[in-house]
């Protein structure tokens, strides 16, 4: 297993080293979706054999969302009779939390329960550091009503690996004042449709931008799933470890980058820089009529904006006017690890039930605007209240419902290290530096490179 790690964490390191210059296009070897976790069995501890446990619970929740975190944990540490400790350490942001995790490992150090973003998944598996939520579930006989959508991210060949906690999608935010001057009635559904209203929103509805979308890889990999189109090969990574990306050779990067050019160049989507929140302060300023961004941006915005204009939203755009797929989701889940104590084992998933239940997903979503990642919490008296007091979050449940698990998305084993490339290339299009045609091009190779180096050490 030592030698898996180190393999895990070198091929982490070249995969970062990889992007530095031009790879070559290749399958890479057609190593089969063995993971080595799936069939761990749980521990069968007795709860009243608990008392006196402490767990470590690393996560990266900062602000106001870390207080919310805080909250639940010290909330469980009171009320829960089993003599359980949860001790809640933050790591930083995302990136950090899972390099810390790695150098933890290789120290045969670590937490027992450990949030990452949803673009950690198939490394988490393919770690075999973790014991699959799947596996707790059926030793508990527990049932849990998860958001079919969300589950599905998280779930291959019927296990559940990870436990949804934190769920966010896109969507579109955009000034209803704006729109009402212009004229316009309804927002926007793809990018032609903006191309159309934009002299009306310019001119009658005063906006000095149209469009203020910040280059964020999780947007590109949402164009995509609107499409219905692969992001990688095998089934999106799912059907076994991808090999290549598809983007390429099916159309769909190609459709969306010429779309996101052709905005720029006719002084519609400016470039506003990298990252999901790029765009959202020229929008809150009453800058742009649109913009795009996270569900979980929603109270962020609408106190920024502070009844300046009335927000509206609206499903996130699709680059294609044909488009019919769906959306994917983001944020994170909770990783039980396998440290060898099935005393902790067995309390990880005691809070882990908790942090889950309908009542504190219900106060998660009120605080922070993630998605209840149960739908159980929607009868909850406090999800109600949020709802009335926020009915814009109703387009992010509406919009998350339509989308069929079939859009689930993608399973990469260097995925933030392929964000990185995407949101670089992008910037490169837009700077005048290369053409749609090529940023593809070096996108996909650039990955696929990193892709191949994984799969080689890992195989």
């Amino acid at each position: 297993m030592k030698k898996r790690l180190v393999a895990a964490v070198l091929a982490a390191m070249m995969a970062v080293s990889a992007f530095t210059g031009c790879g070559s296009n290749s399958g890479g070897n057609d190593k089969a979706n063995e993971d080595p976790a799936a069939n761990k069995a749980a521990p069968s501890v007795k709860k009243e054999e608990l008392s006196g446990t402490e767990i470590t619970f690393w996560h990266a929740m900062g602000g106001v969302n870390g207080e919310a975190l805080d909250y639940l944990v010290q909330k469980f540490n009171k009320e829960n009779d089993m003599g359980i400790t949860v001790k809640s350490e933050y790591q930083g942001s995302y990136d950090d939390s899972l390099n810390k995790l790695k150098s933890a490992q290789m120290g045969n150090m670590g937490a027992d329960l450990v949030q990452v973003y949803e673009i950690g998944t198939r490394f988490m598996i393919d770690s075999d550091w973790i014991i699959p939520m799947q596996s707790f579930m059926d030793q508990d006989d527990y049932k849990v009503n998860l958001e079919s959508n969300i589950a599905a991210y998280y779930t291959i060949d019927d296990t559940l690996y990870s436990m949804p906690f934190n769920t966010s999608t896109p969507i579109l935010y955009y000034n209803k004042d704006m729109f009402k001057a212009a004229g316009l009635e309804n927002a926007p559904t793809n990018f032609s449709e903006i191309e159309k209203m934009s002299d009306a929103l310019k001119t009658k509805g005063k906006a000095s931008e149209v469009l203020s979308m910040g280059i964020y890889g999780w947007f590109f990999e949402q164009y995509l799933c609107k499409q219905g189109a692969n992001y990688a090969n095998n089934g999106n990574g799912r059907e076994k470890a991808a090999t290549a990306v598809e983007f390429d050779s099916n159309g769909g990067a190609l459709q969306i980058l010429n779309g996101w050019k052709k905005m720029y160049d006719a002084g519609i989507a400016p470039n506003v820089g990298r990252g999901g929140d790029a765009g959202l302060a020229d929008f809150s300023s009453g800058k742009a009529a649109i913009t795009i961004g996270s569900t979980a941006s929603l109270k962020q915005i609408l106190e920024d904006v502070n009844g300046k204009f009335e927000v509206g939203t609206a499903y996130f755009p699709a680059s294609g006017d044909s488009d019919k797929g769906g959306v994917s989701i983001g944020g994170a889940s909770l990783w039980a690890l396998d440290n060898k104590d099935d005393k902790k084992a067995a309390a990880t998933w005691e809070f882990v039930k908790f942090l889950v239940s309908p009542e504190s997903q219900a106060y998660w979503n009120a605080q922070t605007g993630y998605f209840p990642v149960t739908a159980d919490a929607y009868e909850e008296p406090v999800f109600k209240e949020n709802i009335k007091k926020y009915p814009q979050f109703q387009t992010a449940i509406d919009q998350l419902h339509d989308s069929a698990p079939e859009y689930c998305g993608a399973l990469l084993s260097v995925f933030s290290e392929a964000r990185a490339v995407v949101e670089t290339e992008i910037e490169n299009m837009l700077n005048g530096k290369q053409t749609p045609e090529k940023a593809v091009e070096k996108m996909a190779s650039d990955i696929n490179k990193a892709i191949e180096e994984y799969n080689l050490v890992n195989e």
